[in-house]
């Protein structure tokens, strides 16, 4: 696919928080058309990218520990999407909406970094699959970039936010309609979506197995699993809620701090565990906005039962380590049951009800480092003491001019590598 531009920083000094954790390098991702890397996947698929550059590469950052320590895959999110009010309803738009989602190779060096691979997410039937939305009265409705033609659901539609990728070149991504964990091949063909217990997908381009907690099919709109984690022995999934369930309506998501963390066996492609995953209060994390702007992104899986969590607001980020081995496992209780009360949501004191949350440990506070952008959601592990994070730039996605073409945020997408001051591990 050729390289992309870049401007790397290799001077730590300017760029320690004083703690002694440093940025050692940054990349930027140049700007490239939309329909420049998607035509050449699928030529004449996209007519009109309204000068989008391709972006959005941060919703997911992966690096298998085997891997070259400059070398990540990325993950883009549904495409460039937005929201406008009309006749004061707010209404998803979906500027380019035949855009399809992929899975990005890239490779960083001093001053370079080069897109290697690109693959498309297809179906069962080698078609690609779009980002629209699934199920109407489920997900949001989808307009197009001026808000005022609806656009057909889509079954097939996935809306990734993060992958990982095992020894065998295999593929799991976690997506946030409904909320779902996705089995995708090494070529990029989705192989098994698994979905919330009692939800379907009629018409479907691939197999679908309704196996994960009915409850999750409650997720707050937009906020389904938003992070992803392979455990060391490459034989479990964490996959983590962006948000706390709409568990019984969404006034309790958006006052809750209590979301949930999904385990999920991948020979057996059953889930094994569920722990809670508590959030910072508001006041003290990021005092300019609410309690539902906290969201949790990137899921590092570490050794000794750990888990790294970026837990994180649009301009504050900080860094988690998590035991699992002193957590309650929720799974299959009455915390599954949505008639339950108070629900797990609903609950302000975890101890009242015997439920242990997941004891966190604070590693960095990433805003602190100067050169930090705003909206880290990618999160990988180099090595013990060296961390990457990366931004999602939304696609740069600003207002649009006369002719429908997007005006731009001038927002790049980064890659950040970091030294931590001590190993996590």
């Amino acid at each position: 696919m050729g390289n992309s531009e870049v401007t790397g920083s290799n001077d730590p000094l300017s760029h320690t928080n004083g703690l002694g954790h440093k940025i050692i390098a940054t990349y930027t991702l140049g700007e490239r058309p939309i329909s420049e890397v998607q035509n050449t996947l699928f030529p004449g698929s996209i007519q009109n990218d309204r000068g989008f550059f391709l972006g959005g590469l941060g919703s997911g950052l992966w690096r298998n520990p085997s891997d070259p320590e400059n070398e990540f895959w990325m993950v883009t999110d549904r495409g460039p999407n937005g929201k406008v009010i009309v006749n004061e309803q707010l209404r998803r738009t979906f500027p380019i909406p035949e855009y399809t989602p992929v899975l990005v190779r890239v490779h960083t060096g001093d001053t370079d970094v080069h897109i290697e691979q690109v693959l498309p997410l297809r179906g069962s039937s080698g078609k690609p699959i779009l980002g629209l939305s699934n199920l109407e009265g489920k997900d949001e409705s989808p307009y197009d970039f001026q808000a005022e033609t609806a656009l057909a659901y889509n079954p097939s539609g996935l809306d990734p936010e993060d992958l990982i990728r095992t020894s065998t070149g295999e593929f799991w991504l976690a997506d946030e309609y409904r909320p779902s964990l996705v089995r995708v091949s090494a070529e990029g063909v989705v192989l098994k979506r698994f979905i919330p217990q009692g939800v379907e997908l009629p018409g479907a381009d691939y197999p679908v197995a309704a196996v994960l907690p009915a409850i999750y099919a409650r997720r707050k709109l937009n906020r389904g699993f938003e992070g992803l984690g392979l455990s060391p022995n490459q034989t479990t999934l964490f996959a983590v809620l962006e948000s706390p369930l709409a568990n019984p309506d969404t006034p309790t998501s958006d006052n809750s701090r209590n979301t949930r963390i999904l385990a999920f066996d991948i020979t057996t492609e059953r889930p094994v565990a569920e722990y809670v995953y508590r959030f910072e209060e508001v006041s003290t994390f990021d005092p300019a906005i609410t309690q539902a702007d906290m969201k949790v992104s990137g899921i590092v899986a570490l050794p000794q039962d750990a888990l790294l969590i970026l837990e994180h607001t649009d301009a504050v980020a900080r860094l988690y380590k998590v035991d699992l081995s002193r957590a309650t496992n929720i799974l299959n209780t009455k915390w599954a049951d949505p008639a339950t009360r108070p629900s797990l949501e609903m609950c302000q004191d975890l101890s009242e009800v015997e439920v242990a949350a997941l004891p966190k440990s604070l590693v960095i506070d990433l805003t602190t480092l100067p050169g930090m952008p705003n909206k880290i959601e990618g999160l990988a592990v180099v090595d013990r003491q060296t961390l990457a994070v990366a931004n999602d730039n939304d696609f740069g996605i600003g207002s649009f001019d006369q002719a429908g073409n997007n005006s731009g945020s001038n927002v790049k997408s980064q890659v950040l590598i970091i030294r931590l001051a001590t190993p996590l591990f």
